[in-house]
């Protein structure tokens, strides 16, 4: 069964544009810089040749998993979703039960997640105890900081 990613259409943009970057300056620069080490000749005892080798694996790999999720990736329309329940690409305004504090955040795929932006990847610890709850609910959640609880306040979408 396929692992699908779920994105925004600006996320697959972004993606898109990420992967274009990397193909081609990416690959630009690594090339360059494996020439530039093999030119100072020996490349048994080469160390910037090794790094520069080691550098091009790790940009291949990066490629290789981004175009991995671009294939498997599925691109969500929110004008189609329900606010009614908590659900992937949903604004969620929760209130900490233990310290009263609110807090907004979007769930996420797990590529677009950004703490600073407050968005929250649907497989976070969080996010899995929101998801599927409606506004009045209570979720508890068990995170690296311990249990938790938090009172679904408000479901938007956009």
């Amino acid at each position: 069964m396929a692992n699908y990613t779920y994105l925004t259409q600006t996320g697959y943009d972004k993606l898109r544009a990420d992967l274009d970057e990397l193909k081609t300056t990416g690959r630009q620069e690594a090339a360059r810089a494996i020439a530039e080490a093999r030119s100072q000749g020996d490349l048994s005892e080469n160390a910037e040749y090794d790094a520069a080798k080691d550098a091009q694996g790790l940009l291949e790999f990066k490629i290789n998993e981004l175009e991995t999720v671009m294939a498997n990736a599925r691109i969500i329309d929110e004008s189609l979703l329900d606010n009614s329940k908590v659900a992937i690409l949903s604004n969620v305004t929760i209130k900490n039960l233990k310290t009263g504090k609110e807090m907004t955040y979007k769930l996420v795929s797990e590529t677009e997640a950004d703490a600073k932006l407050m968005k929250i990847s649907v497989t976070s610890p969080i996010g899995q105890g929101l998801l599927g709850k409606v506004v009045g609910e209570v979720a508890k959640v068990t995170t690296p900081a311990g249990a938790m609880e938090f009172e679904v306040v408000e479901i938007t979408i956009g």
